[in-house]
């Protein structure tokens, strides 16, 4: 017999050994698991971080994103740092809970937060058999406890500390809530894809559906994407997202929450997506979400929540409700989009490159990114050929985003060639903003054409306020004013101009001079009406901005805001009284109680006599009828009552068109961010082809929805015989009476030189 044999043999002989080695197994595994159940006992006490009460669990608060609603209570976008927004238990439909249970835990109903049978089964599976395919152990009550209090990190122990405390965590809520509620709680915390927390807000990012609203097939694209949120995407991986939803549905076939039949009918379904993007810079109203943000931030700060901490705008899941009507904003952008896409085609026709590649040498050295490298010591000429290496980059086009192949200096030329616009309406009887569109493509465009701070020339669009000065002052409507060309000789020769010469040789009432929007006539009358007198009442209308107290005030040379402007066109349109504008309605918190509630705090105050407002009113529909704003009716066939003014500067840099309708006052601006940026010939630059046909399709859009026709279709009041007898003239005469036509002589090219009667003084 081998000799290894003889003393195995001799061992278990000598039963005193024997009893010894089970003695000491015994004592081995009585301090083993009193180790354990003494680790149990430190996590428990909270030696390695709190564990959280069963207070605590009642009051779990999971960061919410604020929420912003137009004023019939669409949702425009959302503040946050992780987008989630919480779902109720009678929105949860059975099929999405069937759906995770059938995928994530079986035994959901029958287990106490810990699932034995499964731990049991990986320990066995898992670790000795080494199956990967066994599955995992965790339930769902312990990853509900694991998104709520996320995993630390304890060195070497980090896996078996974190684990008893989600076994803790996951009793504990078994314990304060029932098992509808902790899968409505889990459905609010777990993340999906593109950044989306909570299923409330991945039912709206991929199907565009309330949650209640999800199919069955949709429950189980959803409910499986969130095996791994990224490899699932399925907008970035329709087809791996496409099997992971079959796998699902074949989980519910197998644990009975589907038919056979009803199983296979679901897994030949497309995946078929609704994608809605709804970020910081998707949705509707981007520009004016980020206006109002700065505004809500303060508010926060000096409102308190009932335990004495201030308001979180990211985190709080407060609900703004504001004056923006989603249809309007939607109608406006998709005729922002429609025309500025074709126009930019033209513009990029006439182009200069050289003046291109000027500008972006001048505006590189405004990039962080230039500014970075220049800090870490490189030379002007480094720093731009470091910019001009090619890289993976997303650019804007009017076809849609592209990833292309374009260096940091390419992709600002680029950028640089795109016209802006800025849009804005309001209701003038209340001042409530209803539109705000502030330029073509926040993602890429941030900077805001409508807010009182972004100032353009405003040309011609200026001169209604002044005529309705001159009103203020007692000049007659039909005085007739000579459109002779003057030189103001104390003014350095300055010599308004008018872009048909033919103009010269005529007198104009105020009516005729408006619609042909002539500057001569325009200087003119602002000296009757004295220029400190037009100043005051523009400044009674709502605009702050620098008013230069000299005559080419006439001309529009001063830079105004979109927002200013729309505030005092709205002046004609509420019979002269002035409002402030207003765009916020109200904040409640993520229950629906009320915070607070905005109402105007100025009263309407008088700027103009109601008189003033109605012969302005009458004025300016001559300008849609027959003047520069004739296109409106002519080309585009609005029908509506409409008063309006366009607006060009110099060089064709700024094109403006404001529409004054009974209950909607519409301002649109469009040009280059760069001034030196603009189109060579008036035909193509001049307001009414540039910025009019936004508004035209605006109308055209609105008129069309029959919730709308109460203020698409008002009228306004007939002019009173008394107001329509002060128009009762022609609009322009010859500067000469019949004789001087026959027996004067043509005279050469000349203009009457004159001199300036006011202060050359530029503060108003």
């Amino acid at each position: 017999m081998p000799e290894w044999n003889v003393r195995v043999r001799d061992f278990f002989r000598r039963p005193h050994l024997l009893k010894r080695v089970f003695k000491l197994t015994g004592w081995c595994i009585a301090g083993i698991l009193s180790l354990m159940a003494l680790f149990v006992l430190l996590v428990w006490m909270g030696f390695f971080g709190k564990i959280p009460s069963r207070e605590d669990l009642r009051d779990i608060k999971n960061p919410i994103a604020s929420e912003v609603y137009s004023a019939d209570s669409v949702l425009l976008g959302r503040y946050y740092q992780q987008e989630r927004s919480p779902v109720d238990a009678n929105e949860v439909p059975e099929t999405l809970k069937n759906a995770l249970i059938a995928t994530e835990d079986v035994r959901f109903y029958k287990h106490d937060g810990i699932d034995y049978r499964s731990l049991f089964r990986v320990l066995i599976k898992s670790l000795l058999l080494q199956d990967e395919g066994s599955g995992g152990g965790s339930t769902i009550t312990q990853q509900l406890a694991k998104n709520l209090y996320p995993r630390k990190s304890y060195w070497l122990a980090s896996l078996p500390i974190n684990k008893v405390r989600e076994f803790l965590i996951a009793k504990r809520i078994e314990n304060v809530y029932t098992k509808d509620e902790i899968l409505v709680l889990y459905l609010n915390t777990i993340p999906f894809a593109d950044n989306t927390y909570g299923i409330k807000t991945a039912a709206d990012r991929f199907f565009s559906k309330k949650v209640k609203d999800l199919s069955v097939e949709e429950s189980a694209m959803l409910v499986g994407m969130l095996k791994a949120t990224h490899y699932y995407n399925p907008r970035l991986f329709p087809e791996r997202a496409k099997k992971r939803r079959d796998v699902v549905i074949s989980q519910m076939g197998k644990y009975g929450f589907l038919k056979e039949a009803d199983k296979t009918q679901f897994q030949r379904k497309p995946l078929q997506l609704k994608y809605n993007p709804t970020s910081y810079n998707a949705g509707m109203a981007p520009y004016f979400r980020a206006y109002i943000q700065r505004e809500l931030l303060e508010w926060c700060k000096e409102n308190e929540k009932e335990d004495g901490s201030a308001y979180n705008l990211y985190t709080d899941g407060l609900k703004i409700y504001t004056t923006i009507d989603s249809r309007m904003q939607r109608y406006a952008e998709q005729a922002m989009q429609a025309h500025m896409k074709s126009l930019q085609k033209r513009f990029q026709d006439q182009l200069n490159k050289k003046k291109i590649e000027s500008l972006a040498q001048a505006k590189v050295r405004q990039l962080p990114q230039y500014k970075k490298l220049v800090a870490q010591g490189m030379s002007h000429s480094q720093a731009l050929a470091a910019l001009k290496k090619k890289l993976k980059t997303r650019i804007f086009t009017w076809e849609g985003e592209k990833s292309v192949e374009m260096s940091t200096y390419d992709s600002l030329k680029h950028h640089l060639q795109f016209l802006q616009t800025g849009i804005l309406a309001m209701e003038p009887q209340t001042g409530d903003i209803k539109v705000w569109v502030g330029g073509i493509d926040h993602k890429y465009f941030k900077y805001d054409h409508v807010r009182e701070s972004t100032k353009r020339q405003v040309g011609s669009t200026l001169k209604p306020l002044l005529y309705a000065a001159a009103l203020e002052k007692g000049v007659n409507p039909c005085s007739y004013i000579s459109a002779r060309q003057e030189s103001y000789t104390n003014l350095d020769g300055w010599t308004p101009g008018n872009t048909d010469e033919e103009t010269y040789e005529q007198k104009y009432s105020m009516e005729g001079g408006l619609a042909g929007s002539v500057n001569t006539v325009s200087v003119k009358l602002l000296e009757k009406t004295g220029i400190h007198n037009a100043i005051a009442m523009v400044r009674r209308m709502g605009i702050n901005s620098e008013l230069p107290a000299v005559p080419s005030l006439a001309l529009g040379t001063p830079a105004i805001s979109v927002l200013e402007m729309v505030n005092a066109y709205s002046v004609l349109a509420n019979q002269g009284m002035h409002r402030e504008p207003s765009y916020l309605i109200s904040i409640t918190d993520r229950k629906g109680k009320v915070l607070e509630e905005f109402t105007p705090d100025d009263k309407p105050k008088r700027a103009l006599s109601r008189e003033s407002t109605q012969l302005m009113i009458q004025m300016l529909k001559s300008v849609v009828a027959e003047g520069t704003g004739a296109s409106l009716r002519s080309r585009y066939g609005i029908t509506n009552d409409v008063a309006g003014k366009t607006g060009t500067t110099q060089s064709n840099v700024d094109g403006w068109f404001i529409a004054v309708m009974p209950k909607l006052v519409i301002g649109t601006w469009v040009g280059a961010d760069d001034p030196a940026m603009h189109f060579r010939s008036t035909a193509l630059g001049q307001g009414s082809a540039t910025a009019l046909p936004i508004v035209a399709k605006f109308i055209e859009k609105s008129n069309k929805d029959r919730a709308l026709n109460d203020v698409m279709r008002a009228r306004f009041p007939a002019l009173p015989a008394s107001l329509s007898s002060q128009l009762d003239c022609k609009r322009s005469k010859s500067n000469k009476n019949f004789f001087e036509k026959i027996f004067t002589p043509k005279k050469k090219k000349g203009v009457k030189v004159t001199k300036y009667k006011g202060r050359r003084d530029r503060n108003g």
